[in-house]
């Protein structure tokens, strides 16, 4: 994906680097220092409705690539990730039978999408019969909006970092805003006890899970419930659903217990 808020010099290498075959936009990217070609969606109407709606009996194999995502990297120049099928399948999948995903929830879809939470905001509503609310482009920087739309739409799940939760913690009127929220998922930076703690406190109907895991990992590698009372530091959790997860140490050798 390539978010048109991105700076073209940015845009430019994540095409350079992941070398597409053509892109795909709705409104047409000005690349200059790239030779991909791009097609505007809104020209091939005409094209597309020669196309039966019926899915394309198209197979892939499990291990296929789905999406190259860009994580900064550890040298200050963009990453590319690779995830595959199987790995989201096996995560949306999970997700599934921990959260109880059904019709009746309405998922905020507010991630960039270049950011891996995106994808389960996406999938799995689709694959469960959920409703997804899209946010308004940059929405995920107004916490103010974000509650005007949970309290619009009803929302019951989404996907905050901590510095978000924190900024929805001091808006007015949290409670009755966010009051239909059952399921709020929360990684990308540690979590702090004290704001789990809040949280739990002024939304006591709603679950709180700490989710841990680079984009490698495709969306989490461990998750944990947070509850109350706290005492320390937040766990990362237990590995997800179809994992194992390793505790090594600086030269990559498996720690002892504790």
């Amino acid at each position: 994906p390539l978010d048109p808020a991105y700076p073209a010099g940015r845009l430019e290498h994540l095409v350079r680097d992941a070398a597409p075959k053509v892109i795909v936009s709705a409104t047409g990217l000005d690349l200059p220092d790239t030779d991909v070609p791009v097609h505007r969606i809104d020209t091939l109407g005409p094209e597309l409705a020669t196309h039966p709606d019926t899915p394309p009996g198209v197979q892939l194999p499990p291990e296929t690539p789905l999406c190259v995502l860009y994580t900064s990297g550890s040298t200050g120049k963009p990453k590319g990730a690779v995830l595959h099928h199987r790995a989201i399948s096996n995560r949306l999948l999970g997700m599934v039978d921990q959260f109880g995903f059904g019709p009746e929830d309405q998922v905020l879809h507010k991630s960039p999408l270049g950011f891996d939470p995106h994808l389960w905001e996406c999938f799995l509503p689709l694959i469960t019969g959920s409703r997804i609310v899209m946010a308004a482009p940059g929405g995920h920087r107004d916490p103010d909006y974000l509650l005007g739309v949970c309290a619009e739409s009803g929302i019951t799940c989404c996907d905050v970092v901590p510095s978000l939760l924190r900024a929805l913690l001091d808006q007015d009127a949290l409670t009755e805003r966010a009051g239909t929220v059952r399921l709020m998922l929360c990684g990308g930076e540690e979590l702090p006890p004290e704001l789990a703690t809040e949280f739990l406190r002024r939304l006591p109907g709603a679950e709180l899970h700490n989710m841990y895991g680079p984009t490698e990992t495709t969306i989490d590698a461990a998750t944990h419930r947070v509850q109350l009372p706290l005492t320390g530091r937040v766990p990362i959790g237990r590995p997800i659903t179809g994992t194992q997860v390793h505790v090594l140490d600086g030269v990559q050798r498996v720690v002892p217990v504790g």
